[in-house]
């Protein structure tokens, strides 16, 4: 590093990556920063500029280097950033602190582990340290690669793990086995240590009766729902069964309930009918879902919903190693919650490339005219959107309605949630004939302008 790289990063400030600080007599405060860059995509230290970013330097002798690196020995595990010295002016310098991303997250200085939110250094939660330290357990033992107690190949459907290996061999992802012996197989696949098959391999190919019992989080959940909410059922179906029949499933019952978009072409009479949400992408995100979600929460499983305005894929589990939504629209490092269910994924050909699965979405979302789609990562879930763009909220013009139903409309619509029918009618007014008004949301209702939920005195009105 030079004298122009550092005042060039002087001149941006600091950031998530970037911490300053004026001398090394902070170089407390500077080790806690240099623990929080540890914990996550590494970062520099620079000694020798001031609060308002200007680059004086500092004097540095050799006990100077000695004192910064016998406090950053007190991280824990230990780490080794890289000290530089650089000339200002004189007798004054620059000392650079590089920090890579850390390999045993999470480190930990003089017992409390940190993290950078902005330019800022935070105490971790505990919440967070636990995560970090699921993570660095991750690439050993994780729940995938254990053994699935109990099971043995005729627990399996022998005949999807020929079919994998067949469409693996043919697509150049897998070697010729030169045989089809089904425990050879799944060998062959890495589905198989010490002679225990590991519940990878139930995940991928377990037989429904087995999976009812021993791994019911091994669930698709399906729904249509009319509106923009939860309120109303259209369609509501659950499947237990290994991850290639539920992929199976889910794309069934998006070709049996997507809405259908209509267009016309120049020159051609006949109507062009597609389905309004690239089956492809929905795919691919329900491929990732199956891939990277959580198997160790027994009460899990993925979701495919369809509203009026949007269709979802939800997944249990959180983002793992650093990565956020936005990361994942732009190339990015593969690193699945599942390697060994990923892999075989891969092989088979529903994963087309590692790393650019959200990508492939985006492209054929766009690229079929819909909104970019969005990826959040909420309450230990990740839900991939996709968004409706012929979607319109219903017009209430288009009803020949009453004056009072129109007034009911409005009211519900202008109310935080749901309304009691005795509440509705105090805002109208006390003169109003209750025995009228109840007819009016039963025809509400009808026209799918209003739902309905409870019973008695209990029931609530509120609108789609």
């Amino acid at each position: 590093m030079i004298l122009d790289d550092i005042i060039g990063m002087a001149s941006k400030g600091e950031s998530e990556m970037l911490e300053f600080k004026a001398s090394t007599g902070m170089r407390s405060e500077a080790t806690k920063t240099v623990c929080a860059m540890l914990n996550q995509r590494g970062g520099h230290v620079l000694f020798g500029i001031t609060p308002d970013n200007q680059v004086v330097g500092q004097q540095v002798g050799d006990r100077t280097i000695e004192q910064l690196s016998a406090e950053i020995m007190r991280i824990e595990p230990p780490a080794f950033p890289e000290i530089n010295r650089v000339q200002v002016s004189g007798s004054l310098e620059i000392i650079s602190v590089r920090v890579p991303p850390g390999v045993s997250q999470p480190y930990q200085y003089r017992g409390t582990s940190y993290l950078r939110v902005g330019n800022t250094t935070r105490k971790m939660t505990s919440e967070q340290q636990n995560r970090l330290l699921l993570e660095r357990m991750h690439g050993e033992q994780r729940w995938e690669n254990q053994p699935a107690k109990g099971w043995t190949v005729d627990d399996l459907d022998i005949a999807e793990i020929r079919k994998t290996v067949a469409e693996a061999v043919q697509s150049g992802r897998l070697a010729e086995p030169g045989g089809r012996n089904a425990e050879d197989l799944l060998r062959g696949l890495g589905l198989i240590q010490g002679g225990n098959i590991l519940r990878a391999a139930a995940v991928l190919f377990g037989k429904v009766e087995f999976l009812e019992t021993a791994m019911p989080q091994c669930l698709l959940r399906v729904a249509r729902f009319r509106g923009t909410d939860r309120s109303e059922f259209l369609d509501n179906r659950q499947f237990i069964g290994n991850a290639f029949s539920l992929l199976e499933s889910a794309m069934r019952f998006l070709l049996d309930t997507i809405p259908i978009a209509s267009s016309f072409e120049s020159g051609r009479m006949e109507r062009i009918d597609k389905p309004l949400y690239p089956p492809l992408a929905v795919r691919e995100a329900l491929a990732n879902a199956l891939c990277h979600r959580d198997y160790a929460m027994g009460g899990g499983s993925i979701g495919l919903a369809i509203y009026d305005d949007r269709l979802e894929v939800t997944s249990i589990g959180p983002l793992h190693f650093g990565i956020t939504p936005n990361d994942l629209f732009d190339p990015h490092e593969s690193r699945p919650w599942n390697p060994i269910i990923a892999r075989v994924f891969y092989r088979r050909g529903i994963i087309e490339e590692w790393g650019r699965g959200t990508i492939k979405i985006a492209e054929l979302v766009t690229s079929a005219g819909l909104p970019h789609p969005e990826i959040e990562d909420y309450r230990d879930c990740v839900t991939v959107r996709f968004w409706n763009p012929e979607y319109t909220p219903l017009q209430y013009h288009d009803y020949d309605l009453t004056e009072q139903q129109r007034a009911v409309l409005t009211i519900l619509e202008q109310s935080d949630g749901a309304m009691a029918l005795r509440n509705i009618r105090t805002i109208l007014g006390s003169q109003t004939d209750e025995r009228r008004l109840s007819k009016d949301l039963v025809i509400l209702r009808k026209k799918g302008l209003v739902t309905l939920s409870g019973t008695g005195r209990g029931a609530l009105w509120k609108p789609i």
